[in-house]
């Protein structure tokens, strides 16, 4: 049967793309679908800021006219600039197990990187490392929580099998909450990180949702300050902020959103978000007709949540502040019934902050995997 690859071309193509994993995946117990008009935004290039500062194309694997896979090529300006590099990336991979149409797929993908003078193609990420990113190599057996993919066993064959290597691994920890009992699961020298913070006059409050968009531009003030330095990371534009605001404020629960300041100045923020998961389980992606009723019922059983971020600005990280961010999460979960979670990943060369999950009982639960495969140059290329 005849292979093609070709680029989404109409409302129609860009349906079929964003439906494919719903095919794929929609027996496979672990798997929970997104909801569909969550990812047509995202995907909306008049929507979504990204391509304020970036381009991307979507392909389409198709044989004798029916669909077998997907991916997207793209480039992100802002990306580049602030790493130093010529980068092109990938993304939204998804594919029947067939080793052939995936190879396309990928050349394909590097074919339109190589026209924009790319020299190395690196994800799968959709769009950045602030999106979704990853491979899942490890924890098939365990459901996705909010924010983060599934993948098949299989993908990780086909990828490696197109010419990709290992760029970079991003660990998942579970940690247990329950009731808090000073020394069960967190190490003393958290506690007495907590209690010194309290000591230099650092303040815990919880964000304030009907200020949301504000609070999660400090959340991002945060975030820029403290991952700059980390490998993949790219800022977070104003723009941005505003539409992952419109995200993520349905999803929101003020207890588990945290500001920590001093004198009214901003020190560092934690943004952990219920796992809605639990409840869009049951959906397949779908709120209407009578999605949404489901969706409120299962949301007030959710006893899960995950980290999104936790971090506080370099010159203050002496305060003991995230260690006094890790203690307002145990007093939170106790009342909640919330018994515990994962924290959004960590690099794995990252080895102050995988000891200090370690300190609070982490273990690491799932691991995914950034790839990268080199591009050739094209003549007049240059340095």
């Amino acid at each position: 049967m005849s292979l093609t690859v070709r680029p989404v071309a109409s409302r129609r193509d860009l349906d079929r793309f964003i439906k494919l994993p719903y095919r794929l995946h929609r027996d496979h117990p672990n798997w929970v679908a997104p909801l569909l008009f969550e990812r047509r935004a995202f995907l909306d290039r008049r929507k979504n800021p990204f391509f304020e500062h970036g381009e991307a194309e979507y392909l389409l694997a198709e044989r004798d006219g029916e669909l077998v896979g997907r991916i997207s090529a793209h480039v992100d300006l802002h990306y580049n600039e602030f790493q130093g590099n010529r980068d092109g990336l990938f993304g939204f991979f998804e594919c029947e197990n067939d080793p052939q149409a995936a190879r396309a797929l990928f050349d394909a993908a590097a074919e339109w990187l190589v026209e924009r003078r790319r020299d190395r193609m690196l994800g799968p990420m959709d769009f950045t490392t602030n999106d979704e990113c990853g491979l899942l190599i490890e924890g098939y057996d365990l459901r996705p929580m909010i924010l983060q993919p599934w993948h098949p066993p299989y993908y990780r064959e086909l990828i490696e099998q197109a010419g990709f290597s290992k760029s970079m691994d991003l660990l998942m920890y579970w940690l247990e909450l329950g009731e808090l009992k000073e020394g069960d699961s967190f190490h003393e020298l958290i506690h007495a990180a907590a209690r010194k913070s309290e000591q230099e006059g650092v303040t815990i409050r919880n964000m304030r949702k009907r200020d949301f968009e504000a609070e999660l531009g400090r959340f991002m003030e945060v975030y820029n300050a403290a991952w700059s330095r980390n490998w993949g990371f790219v800022p977070v534009t104003e723009a941005q902020v505003r539409f992952y605001a419109k995200t993520l404020k349905p999803v929101l629960d003020e207890r588990w959103a945290m500001v920590a300041e001093r004198d009214g100045e901003l020190l560092g923020a934690a943004l952990t978000l219920p796992d809605v998961n639990q409840a869009l389980a049951k959906l397949n992606g779908r709120l209407l007709p009578f999605g949404w009723l489901k969706f409120l019922r299962a949301r007030r059983k959710i006893d899960l949540v995950r980290v999104f971020a936790l971090g506080v600005k370099p010159e203050y990280q002496h305060l003991g502040v995230a260690a006094a961010f890790y203690i307002r999460h145990l007093e939170t979960a106790s009342p909640d019934g919330v018994y515990g979670g994962e924290t959004g990943w960590v690099l794995e060369t990252n080895e102050s902050m995988n000891r200090a999950v370690e300190g609070m009982g982490g273990k690491v639960v799932k691991k995914y995997r950034l790839y990268e495969r080199s591009l050739p140059r094209r003549p007049g290329d240059g340095d």
